[in-house]
């Protein structure tokens, strides 16, 4: 069996959960869902950064200590997930002990393989980012290039990570693993950076004591990305459960958004390199979700929460649509309109209305008995077309493609049921065939959109009459035509997605 480890970023508890956290997460579990269906062992992991001087100041203004603060607000990520049917195997917190000792003994290691070592650094600082920028890479006026807001100069004793030792052993390793960082745009900007010369980079900070403590020098506390980046391992098992941690490293997809490059895909592998594990195996690394043009995030009050998308459309049509719309790589444009039109066009017109007319006509000319579908139908070579189309897309990483090669499935039933008209026909063995292959596309639909649409995959499951769940079965072989067995009771129920106005 294959192992499959998919990770979302661990977003920042200052920020409360937005539409932009929920693309990644979405995406994340969606694919997390795939490689179950396709039989892999998955372990799907998530969770909250809460170390840093920017959750520190925030606690100190609301009177509070920094860990009675981030015990506030890590709940609503836990609780925005479960919301959106997000079925992590694990939600880690940075402040549990167990990722406090993994820190401690993965940078611990490093130091005493001789990468770390003690100097003063003196930098432009952004709070908001947790990050040192150059003179050359700030907007005009020194502002921040993600923030726009204006940077700290800062000086301080800080231990550095020797990342500038490393430039010729990370090149050696992406061209030697072509997929290591995806899509390849962003594998040859990671590159491009590696080139360009690397600086050493300071991991360790003395103005603020809301970190993990460094082991050997009790006056610093480690740096919030390097504490944040060893989460990964913190949560199958380093330091701890060596044969787990074997299991499941280096199998690790990393699902990241593209502000994070530098972070992970020359920072991370670099810290692995020197600690004396493998890289990851693969970085995914997908655009922002802009609205009116931005990207989203507390500053720019542009926040869009996910609870208030799903109690207006509803889980599933909201998880379809941040599948479907935005591919993984490119920006993609969030608005009330698009999302409305997706929901009429893809789920009221077609999915909707493909199960609502085959119940219906099984109901009036079959006796709401589904008949079996026909080996013979033209459906049959369109489904294998769509299942071997959808199953390429989602084994790499597209589920964009995925779902499109599904609705084409859904269009082509829909052409065939329109052109059959078995509505007008006299109940008998033609009838049939149309409609127990019609039955048998909603099957194989079901299955195809667990991974996006859970609970809608599984009504659709138990309305045409069949037992268990589709995220139940495994794929290839439930992909085979012919699996709708006959004789089951077929409901018709109310719509599944009732047309939206506006």
């Amino acid at each position: 069996m294959s192992r499959f480890y998919i990770t979302t970023p661990i977003y920042y508890v200052n920020d409360a959960p937005h539409v932009g956290h929920a693309y990644t997460t979405v995406n994340a579990d969606a694919l997390a869902r795939w490689h179950r269906l396709i039989g892999d062992e998955v372990f799907f992991l998530t969770g909250t950064d809460e170390h840093g001087q920017k959750v520190a100041r925030a606690a100190e203004e609301h009177g509070v200590t920094p860990k009675e603060w981030t015990d506030q607000l890590a709940p609503r990520f836990a609780s925005a997930w479960s919301d959106l049917d997000i079925a992590n195997d694990d939600f880690i917190r940075t402040t549990e002990p167990r990722h406090q000792r993994a820190v401690q003994q993965f940078l611990t290691r490093i130091y005493e393989n001789g990468w770390i070592v003690k100097d003063t650094y003196r930098g432009l600082y952004c709070v908001a980012c947790e990050q040192y920028y150059g003179e050359d890479e700030l907007l005009e006026g020194g502002l921040c290039p993600i923030h726009r807001t204006p940077v700290d100069l800062l000086e301080e004793e800080n231990y550095f990570f020797r990342l500038s030792a490393f430039e010729e052993q990370l090149i050696a390793w992406y061209e030697a693993n072509p997929t290591a960082v995806v899509p390849e745009a962003k594998r040859n900007e990671a590159l491009s950076f590696i080139r360009g010369g690397l600086r050493d980079i300071s991991i360790t900070r003395t103005s603020i004591d809301w970190g993990v403590a460094v082991p050997w020098d009790e006056k610093h506390v480690f740096y919030v990305w390097y504490d944040a980046l060893i989460n990964y391992l913190t949560a199958i098992g380093y330091g701890e459960d060596e044969a787990r941690f074997e299991s499941w490293w280096p199998v690790v997809h990393h699902l990241i958004g593209k502000e994070i490059i530098r972070f992970h895909c020359v920072w991370w592998p670099a810290m692995c390199m020197a600690a004396g594990i493998d890289p990851p195996a693969q970085v995914q690394v997908h655009g922002w979700l802009l609205v009116g043009g931005e990207k989203m995030s507390k500053s720019s009050l542009n926040q869009i929460s996910p609870g208030e998308l799903t109690a207006d459309y509803g889980v599933d049509p909201v998880r379809y649509h941040l599948l479907r719309d935005t591919p993984l790589g490119s920006d993609g444009d969030f608005s009330a309109e698009g999302i409305t039109s997706r929901y009429n066009a893809d789920l009221a017109n077609n999915l909707g209305n493909l199960l609502s007319r085959v119940a219906t006509v099984v109901g009036s000319k079959c006796g709401g008995v589904g008949p079996a579908p026909d080996p013979d139908s033209r459906l049959s070579d369109v489904a294998v077309t769509a299942l071997a189309e959808a199953s390429a897309a989602w084994n790499a990483g597209l589920p964009h493609l995925g779902l499109e090669a599904t609705w084409r499935l859904i269009r082509e039933t829909n052409a065939e049921l329109e052109t059959a008209e078995p509505w007008k026909a006299e109940p008998g063995p033609g009838v049939d065939a149309v409609l127990g292959s019609a039955l048998e596309v909603l099957r194989l639909v079901a299955i195809l959109v667990s991974p996006a649409m859970p609970s809608t995959a599984a009504e659709i499951w138990r309305r045409i009459g069949l037992e268990g769940s589709p995220a139940e079965q495994t794929l290839p072989a439930a992909g085979a035509w012919g699996g709708y067995p006959a004789g089951r009771p077929v409901e018709k129920g109310a719509p599944l997605f009732p047309r939206r106005k506006g």
